[in-house]
């Protein structure tokens, strides 16, 4: 009789496991992959075995969208549980850019550091390129990886007709950086081969330095962006460099996968793996319409798959509306951290649908679809309206070809009325950009000299 009351003692008064040791979590993050460019979503000319069976094992995400259908802006979103115009991060920041991320926004990182988390990126950070805004300025132990898009140097498509001399004038040499330093100021096109291997590397080397959690690893990977690059071995078995790209960063899944399961921690962590917006040339949206840069479907959903092995159920499927916004307040749960509260913040808790609970809806009754600081489109629901232009059905029709705008009046000025509403919050609650004061581009103008040589205007040929 003692020994069973002091069971039942033990059982109520000692935290969980899930308590007392909250769960690693992993997001790996691609660039530029469309809704259909691995197995899970429809691809079938290439293998991707490793998502294959991450997806069984886990489960996938119909209705995952990113804030905005370009780089910069939508790691924002991811990073700071916000819409990313409320942040004044628009498009896709350059080496010439003098503005980034806000020293006073609250990242996923910091949330987690505030339960003793170990936090990394490896990968393109893109939210700034001055010390200010990089990783470690920003909730990061670790950082490693370039500041930019990889193709924003000089062999850029659109300058490589010029001289490098002009081609400099407008893209600089694209820099490698360890923590706050550069170590390559001028990565070579075997470089870009070789990055997908040096993040992963990176990224494995942390799970195993950190087994014993709880950790935070952010891998928002350089490809699939152009420039089309792949390693050798890649490139020898792909009909074309998108798929090469494609199967390695598929093989980069898989490595940081088993690097879990050999370290033992399969069970208490947490796998997500998407892309930034869709699909640029050469890369599929599968069903959906348009890809990276539209309003379409194709360009805000990615291919979304979660893995918790014993915690999400295997081989399921979610087809609830949800967003990376949403990843900050659900880790922050997680965790047993602390989201802001004396700011908006547009992401919610959604633990109920990354695991799987029966019956489980999206606690979005509305998303906003823009363009730089443009909003474009809302959807509620199935239905998604454009503003001033046509309304679709994505239940019945997800490649938004027919207009039900003139059969469903009632549906246009409810998802009218949500625009509006949206567009005074932001002018209400929208906060400052962060700015560089004397900015710096991170290498040198070849040929110039002194404080000039880091000048921005320079790259364009102005005047100071």
């Amino acid at each position: 009789m003692h020994t069973l009351l002091l069971i039942l003692f033990l059982a109520f008064t000692l935290p969980s496991s899930a308590e007392a040791r909250p769960p690693n979590v992993v997001v790996i993050f691609m660039d530029d992959m469309g809704y259909a460019d691995i197995g899970p979503f429809g691809a079938k000319a290439y293998p991707t075995p490793h998502l294959d069976r991450m997806a069984k094992e886990g489960r996938k995400f119909t209705d995952f969208y990113v804030t905005q259908a370009v780089c910069s802006a939508s790691r924002a979103g991811l990073l700071t549980g916000c819409y990313n115009v409320r942040l004044g991060i628009l498009g896709a920041l350059g080496p010439r850019s003098t503005h980034g991320i806000a020293a006073n926004e609250v990242t996923l990182a910091e949330i987690c550091k505030q339960k003793g988390y170990a936090t990394a990126c490896y990968g393109k950070w893109h939210l700034g390129h001055h010390k200010k805004f990089l990783p470690k300025q920003h909730g990061f132990d670790e950082y490693f990886g370039i500041p930019y898009s990889n193709d924003m140097w000089p062999y850029h498509p659109g300058v490589r007709h010029l001289p490098m001399a002009e081609r400099l004038k407008r893209w600089p040499h694209l820099p490698l950086i360890d923590g706050n330093a550069v170590i390559n100021p001028a990565l070579t096109g075997k470089d870009q081969e070789e990055i997908t291997t040096q993040l992963t590397e990176r990224a494995v080397s942390f799970i195993e330095k950190n087994k014993g959690g709880p950790f935070f690893a952010y891998v928002p990977h350089a490809f699939v962006h152009g420039p089309r690059k792949a390693r050798p071995e890649f490139m020898a078995k792909a009909k074309t460099v998108e798929e090469a790209q494609v199967e390695e960063c598929d093989w980069s899944a898989g490595q940081i996968l088993d690097a879990v399961r050999k370290a033992g921690i399969e069970k208490n962590t947490f796998v997500l793996f998407t892309s930034d917006n869709g699909g640029a040339r050469g890369l599929s949206s599968g069903p959906l319409r348009g890809g990276k840069g539209s309003m379409w479907e194709g360009g805000f959903r990615g291919p979304a798959v979660a893995w918790w092995p014993g915690t999400i159920p295997a081989g399921s499927t979610c087809s609830e509306m949800a967003s990376t916004m949403d990843l900050m307040p659900t880790f922050a749960k997680w965790a047993g951290g602390k989201v802001p509260d004396d700011r908006v913040i547009d992401g919610k808790e959604v633990s109920d649908l990354f695991l799987g609970k029966e019956g489980a809806k999206t606690p979005h009754d509305r998303f906003f679809f823009n363009a730089r600081n443009t909003l474009r489109a809302v959807r509620s629901g199935p239905w998604k309206l454009f503003l001033n232009g046509p309304l679709h059905n994505l239940d019945e029709n997800l490649g938004e070809t027919k207009n039900y705008a003139s059969k469903r009046p009632g549906v246009v000025k409810r998802l009218k009325g949500y625009m509006a509403e949206f567009e005074r919050d932001l002018k209400k609650n929208s906060r400052p950009v962060g700015v560089a004061k004397n900015p710096k581009t991170l290498v040198p103008r070849p040929g110039a000299k002194g404080e000039d040589a880091y000048t921005p205007t320079l790259w364009i040929g102005k005047k100071k």
